[in-house]
């Protein structure tokens, strides 16, 4: 029994398909290989969406500055031209690409929402799906760039760039050694954790954070909902981070919720004797739980990281 299904996609029309969409619609309902899309270089203008019944995906590329899946929608105007239905509305159904499938993973892409800046809610990617990693890829937007909306999630050697609540969502992630670029004033994160009982949480790990060149302009996060938890550990922080670091949403409440957290960061931006007050830098035994690959996978038993890791495909295959 086959282990890998391998499909190739160009949009010159040399591959089976011209299309990511015609990959995915060809993957088939409760999918149980692991299937491998192999996206030849390109820019491909289309809204991509990985439905429920369709896990184990892989898009896989060899080089995220040339492939490039890319679309316009905004949260206030919703177009899926190339699918039988609109997938959401608002903010949750403007993704350009749109992940539902559990054990997805990317590779080598730019996800891309090419809406222009002012234009309101423009998510590059929402991911809405247990199990999901990406690597060396790029998500482009302003607002609400990458929508990490629910599940857990691994990230690495990422590029995220947006201005206001550009990574955003309720899921557990973690996010090691990459880079996060403020293009202009807002807030890096919003996570929404409605209660303490929930376990979920950004962390990003080892990263870099950079600006545009001017100073004190962005904040680190806010809490969407009360409870939300973002923790950066190890990273280094441009000059374009606020020395207050973290903001309330104008809700003095969320200050005795929220849970906003540093570990041993460093560059201008890292300047813990001036943050707010209701934040805090995290003692070495607090933040062991926040600097492994446990964090987004508790169960030793499953490993499902160290799984997704080991099934990525060399680009001869």
């Amino acid at each position: 029994m086959a282990t890998v299904r391998i499909l190739r996609v160009s949009a010159d029309c040399s591959c089976e398909y011209r299309t990511v969409q015609e990959a995915i619609d060809a993957v088939p309902l409760g999918n149980r290989i692991r299937t491998i899309i192999r996206v030849a270089p390109g820019k491909y203008k289309e809204a991509v969406y990985v439905p429920k019944t369709k896990n184990l995906i892989t898009l896989a590329a060899s080089c995220p500055e040339t492939t490039i899946i890319s679309w316009d929608n905004i949260a206030s105007r919703i177009q899926h031209h190339q699918l039988p239905r609109v997938i959401g509305t608002g903010t949750f159904g403007c993704g350009s690409t749109i992940v539902e499938g559990e054990d997805f993973i990317a590779e080598n892409i730019t996800f891309e929402n090419s809406a222009p800046q002012g234009a309101g809610q423009a998510v590059a990617i929402r991911v809405t799906a247990d199990r999901s990693a990406f690597y060396n890829c790029r998500f482009l937007s302003w607002q609400d760039t990458l929508y990490l909306h629910h599940g857990k999630q691994y990230l690495r050697d990422c590029y995220i760039e947006g201005s206001v609540d550009f990574i955003f969502g309720n899921a557990t992630a973690l996010l090691e050694h990459c880079h996060i670029h403020c293009k202009s004033p807002g807030f890096i994160t919003a996570h929404s954790r409605k209660s303490s009982q929930e376990t979920t949480g950004y962390v990003f790990l080892r990263c870099v954070i950079t600006g545009n060149g001017n100073t004190s302009y962005s904040y680190l996060g806010r809490p969407w909902g009360p409870f939300g938890r973002v923790v950066f550990a190890f990273s280094w922080m441009d000059a374009c981070i606020k020395p207050a670091g973290w903001n309330n949403w104008d809700k003095c409440d969320n200050e005795r919720t929220a849970c906003f957290y540093e570990y041993r960061c460093s560059g201008p931006g890292s300047r813990p004797s001036d943050r707010v007050s209701w934040a805090r830098e995290l003692m070495d035994e607090e933040a062991e739980q926040f600097l492994a690959h446990s964090f987004v996978d508790p169960d030793p038993q499953r490993q499902w990281l160290l799984q997704r890791m080991a099934v990525r495909i060399p680009l001869s295959a």
